[in-house]
């Protein structure tokens, strides 16, 4: 492991702890059930399995580099090399008691497959991200019992496809001018249809093909911010239904009821990509679970009949948010400091960002 890849995951782990600390003496293990999992997350080649094992835990979740397996997709072979250093990795973790999470794509894509044909805006990435999925799920379904198809899609969609901030960095104004261009109002909707049907498609390949005889759970984890109204008054309820609309529901909805939020369709028209007959029949196939990153909480307010503030992420529904009230914070700062030298982690900001 390179020098800098121990020393995120070394900060990322004490940060952590160190926000625990004040919970510490009242928290057992046995508080528990015995069934329960405390684990550790990394994304990509970042690992360290002694130190995980140092600090007891019994689950990591990680995700595999797409590139590594199949770095031109299904237009090339398989790369022995990257198999072998995950099956290296897997039997490691289990070797200490550790139960593996695995994650098939953290944001990263083969760079062939955007030249190709432009990636998460065609609908040809579901072949390949099937294909993937297939070739994972014959390497190391033997071992591993837990699968997530996507970390975090709603946020790759939106920093990649909205805000440009993420690669492949398309947008347009008002949310920013992207060298490559972009359609900041239409492209995450297609963008999103694809990743959710590329889930659908890997799903059915598992629950068809893998799932009686490897006995494994298949699921997505999804970011989430939650929110609540500004102003108890009905413009700002109906707002935060519509903020909370374009999180998590964008996803899970049509995996779990076949479409897409009724906000969404409200407000976006013909922008929001419908499932045809042979999508919803791949949608049948549903989540074994549902994994949720929370980060941070917002207040939402109506901007439905007043001007939404430009450029922010929840402009399409309508909905301009924000982290304070009457200039209080809807949280309570919590900081702390590593050392005297260190700078200070504020939690009201949540981790990730």
């Amino acid at each position: 492991m390179a020098g800098g890849s121990k020393t995120r995951i070394h900060a990322s782990l004490v940060s952590t702890l160190l926000l625990l600390l004040p919970l510490a003496s009242a928290i057992h293990r046995s508080d528990f059930p015995a069934s329960f999992l405390f684990g550790t997350a990394t994304s990509s080649y970042q690992e360290d399995v002694e130190l995980m094992n140092s600090l007891g835990v019994n689950a990591y979740r990680f995700s595999i580099s797409w590139s590594r397996i199949l770095p031109k997709g299904r237009f090339g072979g398989v790369n022995p090399a990257g198999i072998d250093f995950y099956n290296k990795l897997i039997d490691s973790i289990l070797l200490k008691g550790i139960q593996p999470f695995v994650t098939l794509t953290h944001y990263d894509i083969p760079q062939e497959l955007e030249d190709r044909y432009g990636a998460w805006l065609n609908a040809e990435i579901q072949s390949d991200f099937g294909h993937f999925a297939d070739v994972c799920f014959g390497a190391f379904g033997d071992r591993v019992k837990y699968w997530t198809t996507f970390n975090e899609p709603n946020v790759a969609v939106r920093h990649g496809y909205m805000l440009g901030t993420y690669p492949p960095s398309r947008c347009s104004p008002p949310f920013g001018h992207c060298a490559r261009g972009g359609d900041s109002h239409a492209e995450p909707y297609v963008a999103a249809h694809n990743v959710i049907l590329s889930h659908a498609t890997a799903i059915e390949i598992y629950k068809r093909k893998y799932q009686s005889k490897q006995r494994g759970m298949i699921g997505m984890v999804l970011y989430s911010t939650w929110y609540e109204p500004l102003r108890d008054v009905p413009e700002d309820r109906l707002a935060t239904e519509r903020a909370l609309a374009f999180e998590t529901p964008w996803f899970l909805d049509p995996l779990v009821y076949g479409d897409y939020p009724p906000e969404m369709r409200q407000i976006l028209g013909g922008r929001l990509p419908s499932f045809s007959p042979e999508d919803r029949r791949k949608l049948r196939y549903k989540l074994d679970f549902i994994g949720v990153n929370h980060y941070t909480t917002l207040y939402a307010r109506d901007c439905m009949f007043s001007d939404c503030p430009q450029g922010q992420e929840t402009q399409h529904a309508l909905a301009a948010v924000t982290g304070e009230s009457n200039g209080l914070p809807i949280g309570t700062p919590v900081k702390h400091s590593f050392n005297k030298k260190s700078t200070s982690i504020d939690a009201s900001r949540g981790f990730g960002d």
